[in-house]
């Protein structure tokens, strides 16, 4: 087990039983040594609809309750949920969640009563479960008080306040429910808005949906349903809640650093904070102060926390996934939306409808006016960690590698090494390869002038890594 860019990951078949046992109680004993808890304080628990997921969540309810902490089970629901619930309650939290990865593999997200745990708090975590893992672990499950209603609840009333009243009346979109716990809510939310809401594609075994790299089959459903009903756009989200997936009216999904930026204007917000994987237009696009990062929210957060700390007040970050955080406090329709620093799906989608709901002018149309450079992303899945790393090393090992490697699509004319290797051609089009933080996949994104072009590009790169792993050369 080892952590990535979102909380411990790893097989089903690895994580059941010992391990997540091991790691809740390191967590409940870091927490304790840090003084972000005491004997005897609340930590919330919370699930996805994984088939592993309800086991994990009871093992690691029992050994939260016998490391001394007293657990609450929260269900499943979505992680901002869980997280708005936590802070709101100033206790510590953990969500049993693989996101967005394959049934057979799950995770874990640990969450202090401030927010998201940091990279020192994960070395604290290992360091704790490395020195418990050389006894016996008692993992037998437990059970908690449930705390699922006031969770929701909160988790409502914050997206009942983000826009006006009856805002989305006449429009029609469609709630992709499949297995995100973030289906009903969202299905509520958007009636209580007045939309009229069509309930599409219900599964009751796990989907697998990456809102970074939507794949062609969820594509070409989100295309069928919009022709079907007349939709005005589908909404939908990654398995815990917390990166949105939202299509315009044709039923292509709108990309989701587009949907951070929609949420950063929609908000008024001062700084933007995302990732070197956002679309390289996004400083051009508005009045924002931008900073990139590495990929993943923890390093997304401490942008955050810079700014604040430098500042500035109006503080937003986003991901090229979508999920979006928001670092300080903002004023909404329904008076003063507080911070909540971990990716939420809500906000981008409801931002997004609500400029949809302002003027006649269709999704796709919106989308284009943002006049960002034309990007696509996709990952090869089941891509050795030991492969991707040997391509990496091969890649910076001397100036010329990535230049060789990538020649068949063009002349290097600059390149990044913030997180994964970042190649922009004399031409202006960009490809970037990056290995996943906490699963086996090896990412490709790119830029390019046209649509066209960047598929074509993406195809390229995705090529070119599977041909250098076939044959160990570039």
């Amino acid at each position: 087990m080892k952590f990535g860019t979102s909380g411990l990951r790893g097989l089903v078949a690895d994580l059941e039983g010992r391990a997540s046992a091991l790691y809740a109680q390191a967590f409940a004993l870091h927490l304790l040594s840090i003084g972000a808890a005491r004997a005897g304080d609340v930590i919330l628990v919370g699930r996805d609809f994984r088939s592993s997921s309800p086991s994990i969540s009871a093992t690691c309810v029992g050994a939260l309750a016998r490391a001394g902490l007293k657990p609450v089970d929260c269900g499943t629901l979505p992680t901002p949920a869980l997280a708005l619930y936590s802070m709101s309650l100033k206790a510590a939290c953990l969500m049993v969640t693989g996101s967005h990865i394959p049934d057979d593999r799950n995770g874990i997200k640990f969450y202090r009563p401030d927010g998201e745990i940091d990279k020192n708090d994960e070395a604290g975590i290992t360091m704790i479960a490395a020195q418990l893992d050389a006894g016996e672990i008692d993992f037998s499950p437990g059970a908690g008080d449930d705390g699922s209603a006031e969770a929701e609840a909160l988790f409502v009333a914050r997206n009942g306040s983000l826009l006006p009243a009856g805002v989305l009346f006449g429009l029609k979109i469609g709630v992709y429910q499949h297995s995100t716990v973030a289906r009903d809510l969202f299905v509520s939310v958007l009636r209580a808005y007045g939309a009229d809401v069509v309930v599409l594609g219900r599964s009751q075994h796990f989907i697998p949906v990456d809102t970074e790299a939507v794949s062609a089959e969820t594509i070409t459903l989100l295309k069928i349903w919009t022709k079907e009903y007349g939709l005005d756009a589908i909404v939908s989200a990654d398995g815990d809640g917390d990166r949105p997936l939202v299509s315009d009216e044709t039923g292509e999904p709108l990309r989701g650093d587009l949907l951070g930026l929609i949420t950063a204007q929609f908000l008024g917000a001062d700084v933007l904070v995302t990732p070197v994987t956002s679309n390289s237009g996004i400083e051009n696009a508005g009045a924002f102060k931008t900073i990139r990062t590495k990929v993943g929210s923890p390093f997304v957060i401490a942008g955050m926390q810079e700014a604040l700390a430098g500042g500035h007040s109006g503080v937003v970050g986003f991901e090229a996934n979508g999920g979006t955080l928001t670092g300080s406090s903002f004023a909404v329709a329904g008076g003063k939306l507080a911070p909540l620093p971990t990716r939420d799906s809500f906000l981008p989608a409801l931002a997004a409808l609500a400029l949809r709901a302002a003027g006649d002018r269709p999704m796709s149309f919106i989308a284009s006016s943002f006049g960002l450079t034309f990007a696509a992303a996709d990952r090869l899945e089941n891509f050795p960690v030991e492969t991707s790393a040997a391509m990496m090393t091969h890649l910076r090992a001397g100036d010329d590698n990535l230049a060789v490697f990538l020649a068949p699509l063009g002349t290097v004319a600059s390149k990044s090494d913030i997180d994964g290797l970042r190649a922009t051609f004399s031409d202006g089009r960009i490809v970037h390869l990056r290995p996943s933080g906490n699963a086996p996949e090896m990412r490709c994104y790119v830029e390019a002038a046209s649509e066209a072009e960047a598929k074509l590009l993406l195809t390229q790169g995705l090529d070119l890594i599977r041909n250098w792993a076939a044959n160990k050369k570039p």
